[in-house]
């Protein structure tokens, strides 16, 4: 008989820790290798951990709810071989962090340093990534606990505190340092009164005898705690325009038939969509960006989220990496495998990650437009809008006339601090004449 540990494997770029929100399997419970032993929940997406090896539960090393860091074991399995464990997994010296939080980054081998999430004085935990921050950045207790958290039971993420160091945190150990410096005697002049932080007060709110309270959920809250970062950090801008997509609706209606036949998939126009989207980021390569302090970031891959409703009305934006090296099968194919895999809840870590610009549909509601609100950290998103039929005038060689047309708004949110309006509107209306161009006689 021998005993191995199963490890928390790796799930992604900057994904140092994860929760443990529910076991499948007790202690006592016969496994089989691969089989589902633990369900987990991270920063960016729930997730299910498989067992390693074969055998029988024995010990379970950490209980719902608790955090456990990337490479550390959570379990000991009994097995029949007499083999020696399977050695624990190596982790990277130092993650792959998004650029724009080189700034704080704290390296795998530091975090490791505590096994034990710690909690404060009033019994909120913290894991030991989030501590090590803290600890790097000069945070102190006090000011860690007026974080808000927007984990499981309210803890503090890594993508908590990091959004709390790039909004600008208070300032209250510099002024602490700054009170404790000596300072040169001099006339004593009129007493300047102290810079005071500006917090907006939250809005009173009242409950009425037939109001429904309803608690939000994790993914909820991660959505909400991310769209403030967002607005908070970037000064959106939105820029429209209205593109004639008849040839897009009708080669789509006459070969959608051979398309699925040939390539196994139902093609939308979320994958045309996108094909003019690359082609116009490749024109217009700052709009494919990331800002880390005063320095801007321009990305060569071309990673393109996909914003996807989930049926519990919340949000989740898979990404398509290097989708400019896609032609339209590959698109139609990634686009149809990551939206049916996203209503499911089983897309991976890595694939809710990486992304380099954005695309959401506001037209699947029924919305003829919208103001998306940019991913972070990139700079810019693409809205696009119901088509509808609209009479439009159509130049002819023959003259003007007017005919009915397929029409649809796009709507583009850019950073204004790296994006100006004559780079933002001008890669819209690239975008807007590469679906207008569209060739209707298009081979499949």
């Amino acid at each position: 008989m021998a005993q191995v540990e199963i490890f928390m494997p790796k799930m992604g770029e900057s994904v140092m820790e994860a929760t443990i929100t529910g076991w499948v399997k007790n202690e006592g419970d016969t496994i089989e290798l691969d089989e589902t032993i633990v369900e987990i929940a991270t920063d960016k997406v729930d997730s299910e951990v498989p067992s390693t090896a074969a055998g029988v539960l024995v010990k379970k090393l950490y209980n719902e709810g608790d955090v456990v860091k990337i490479g550390e074991p959570f379990a000991v399995i009994e097995t029949d071989a007499a083999a020696s464990p399977a050695p624990k997994p190596a982790p990277a010296a130092e993650p792959a962090f998004e650029p724009v939080q080189a700034a704080h980054a704290v390296p795998f081998a530091d975090a490791a340093r505590e096994t034990e999430a710690v909690s404060s004085k009033d019994g909120r935990f913290y894991s030991p990534l989030v501590k090590s921050i803290a600890q790097k950045e000069g945070i102190s207790q006090a000011e860690l606990d007026s974080v808000p958290g927007t984990g499981k039971d309210g803890r503090v993420t890594k993508d908590d505190i990091m959004g709390y160091l790039e909004s600008g945190r208070r300032q209250t150990a510099p002024a602490a340092k700054a009170a404790a410096a000596p300072q040169p005697q001099a006339v004593p002049a009129a007493k300047a009164e102290p810079a005071k932080e500006t917090v907006a007060p939250k809005p009173a709110v009242s409950f009425g005898g037939n109001d429904e309270i309803v608690e939000m959920d994790r993914m909820r809250k991660l959505i909400a705690d991310h769209m403030v970062m967002s607005k908070r950090t970037s000064p959106h801008v939105t820029s429209f325009v209205e593109a004639d997509v008849t040839n897009i609706v009708n080669w789509r209606n006459r070969v959608k038939g051979e398309f699925e036949k040939k390539y196994g998939e139902k093609i939308t126009f979320t994958p045309i969509f996108m094909e003019a989207v690359v082609q116009a980021i490749r024109e217009f390569p700052g709009v494919n960006a990331s800002v880390d302090g005063d320095r801007i970031i321009i990305r060569k891959n071309i990673n393109l989220g996909m914003a996807t409703a989930l049926p519990s009305g919340n949000l989740i934006v898979p990404v398509i990496k290097n989708a400019d090296m896609m032609n339209l099968a590959g698109l139609t194919k990634s686009v149809n495998d990551l939206a049916a895999r996203a209503r499911i809840g089983k897309l991976s870590p890595d694939e809710v990650s990486g992304g380099t610009y954005t695309l959401t549909n506001v037209g699947s509601f029924g919305n003829v437009m919208g103001t998306p609100i940019i991913n972070q950290p990139q700079v810019a998103i693409l809205a696009v809008g119901a088509i509808r039929k609209k009479p439009a005038v159509i130049e002819t060689e023959y003259g003007d006339v007017i005919a009915i047309r397929h029409m649809m708004f796009l709507s583009h949110s850019y950073d204004h601090r790296v994006v100006d309006g004559a780079m933002g509107g001008s890669f819209v209306r690239r975008v807007g004449d590469l679906l207008e161009s569209f060739d209707p006689n298009r081979a499949v």
